[in-house]
């Protein structure tokens, strides 16, 4: 399976309890959906979990990963990423994007000129942020990702048009 193929759907933040339950954080817009993706593997898809949710917890849910019974062995697992299967994924409305779909997008302004490539997203709560990074540029364009900033994601033909506020574009 190749990068693409894999969506990241959360992450462990380590043991809850003593009987090998960990603490998940669901990356999911339904939190709990992330048991519908399993098994879910890490990043270089050496190992993979099936997932029971238990309950929520604070930060989190807690869950039962297959093959994890200690809580030494879920505590090795803290900061592991899970991803799913892009398959088993919902397909997303038109204006919806998976993260990792944006990754290496191109983006350009309204006028054409190359402004860089997509190389990070964050979401600090209130929206997500698209990094970009381009030749001449001491430090990242951070875009918000609203419609007005970013009135055009073309995922066929790999690019993003971006409208950034003139500021933005100077540094």
């Amino acid at each position: 399976m190749s990068g693409t193929d894999r969506i990241c759907v959360g992450a462990i933040a380590g043991a809850f309890g003593v009987r090998g339950e960990v603490r998940l954080k669901s990356f999911c817009s339904e939190p709990d959906a992330i048991a519908d993706y399993a098994p879910l593997c890490t990043e270089d898809g050496k190992r993979s979990f099936t997932v029971k949710i238990t309950r929520a917890v604070p930060g989190g849910l807690a869950a039962r990963l297959g093959g994890v019974r200690t809580r030494e062995e879920a505590e090795a697992l803290r900061g592991v990423a899970l991803y799913a299967d892009r398959s088993k994924l919902p397909s997303l409305p038109d204006d919806e994007f998976y993260h990792a779909d944006l990754i290496g997008l191109e983006v350009l302004d309204t006028g054409g000129a190359r402004l860089g490539k997509v190389t990070a997203i964050y979401n600090h709560g209130a929206g997500d942020i698209l990094e970009v990074q381009g030749p001449g540029r001491k430090a990242a364009l951070l875009l918000p990702f609203t419609k007005a900033i970013v009135p055009t994601v073309d995922l066929a033909a790999g690019r993003i048009i971006a409208d950034p506020p003139e500021e933005e574009t100077q540094a």
